[in-house]
């Protein structure tokens, strides 16, 4: 999630537990603390590859927080004037305030290492977009209640009701969303397919849905207010001839460990030279793919992988336009949105005749 919507969990959580004993305090000191894991965008591996997955690595995980939250504990229980405050309650105050925000995190598509060390993929379970209004809004509310009239427990308390509720109402749409793309997979005989079921910008009210099915992937858009007619469903290539070549290649497998099958493979000319770009299909919108990355150069026709992978400009149509139809779309089923209108036409295979 975004820093600000962070900061707001943190001190929201702070307020919660010592709220009544150290009032604006514990709000202002929980802010900080919900922000620390994501200084770790300050940290450069001098490789855009490296970069991107080695965010939300170690600084998320909830070992290495909850160490953290519990040295923090017993420094103040040994140095804080509030000598009233128990250990347990300072534990619980240090370790909730620094563990909520990967927890977050990972309701969120990006993925977040809440197990680092461990060598596993990192966790995702999108309920929420990464900036989410409805989400956020309690929680500065319910902060600001704080720092204005000094009760420190109130106020965030009942932002922090307020924007677990919402979660959940998110996590039950996304299995409503979930049991409505049963009858559509079974048509199209892709129940094992992987797929990605992911909130639309700024809302929980419209769903986007990636299915990988070999060397295409699908994309439609499910909405709580669709009632019960089949999603509208565009096909799009995504150089699956390519994807032995990449996985050939130390960063392209990477990749693979980050995105799992939801990458889109391409040969670009790009500084003059024939490129090997792969391009997070999760992140973004179809023509709004924002994460690629140049991983090896042809030579001799032999893929030669570069030294220090570069992020590339998106090969993209998109415009403003996109945002208003998007927004028309949340509310009227009979809005149609055609994301292949976004996508460079190389990259479509079918669209339906509503487009």
């Amino acid at each position: 999630m975004d820093t600000l919507t962070q900061a707001a969990l943190g001190a929201a959580v702070g307020g919660t537990v010592l709220g009544r004993r150290l009032g604006r305090k514990a709000v202002l000191v929980g802010a900080v603390l919900g922000t620390l894991p994501d200084l770790d965008v300050f940290l450069d591996y001098g490789d855009a590859v490296a970069n991107i997955t080695e965010h939300r690595g170690f600084t998320h995980s909830l070992f290495v927080l909850t160490g953290l939250g519990t040295l923090l504990a017993l420094l103040a229980r040994r140095f804080a004037p509030a000598r009233d405050i128990s250990l347990g309650r300072w534990w619980v105050y240090f370790v909730l305030c620094l563990v909520t925000h990967p927890l977050l995190d990972v309701l969120t598509t990006y993925g977040t290492q809440i197990w680092w060390p461990l060598d596993v993929r990192p966790s995702a379970w999108p309920v929420v977009f990464i900036i989410d209004p409805l989400y956020t809004l309690p929680l500065l509310v319910g902060i600001g209640i704080a720092l204005v009239g000094g009760n420190g427990f109130r106020g965030p308390t009942w932002g922090l009701s307020l924007s677990c509720a919402y979660l959940l109402f998110a996590m039950l749409a996304k299995g409503v969303v979930e049991h409505r793309l049963v009858p559509l997979l079974a048509e199209r005989g892709l129940e094992e397919a992987p797929r990605l079921v992911q909130p639309t910008p700024f809302n929980t009210l419209l769903w986007r849905v990636t299915i990988i099915d070999g060397d295409r992937h699908h994309e439609t858009l499910v909405g709580l207010l669709d009632g019960g007619t089949l999603p509208m469903v565009e096909t799009f290539r995504r150089g699956a001839e390519l994807e032995p070549a990449s996985l050939e290649l130390e960063k392209g497998q990477r990749l693979d460990w980050f995105a799992g099958p939801f990458l889109r493979y391409e040969v670009r000319e790009w500084e003059g030279r024939a490129t090997l770009i792969a391009t997070d299909l999760r992140l973004g919108f179809p023509g709004f793919y924002a994460f690629s990355y140049a991983l090896a150069i042809r030579e001799d026709k032999a893929w030669q992988p570069l030294q220090i992978t570069e992020m590339v400009a998106p090969d993209s149509r998109a415009d403003l336009d996109a945002l208003g139809q998007l927004g028309a779309r949340i509310l009227d089923a009979q809005a149609t949105l055609c994301t292949s209108g976004f996508v460079a036409e190389r990259w479509v295979e079918d669209t339906p005749q509503a487009c």
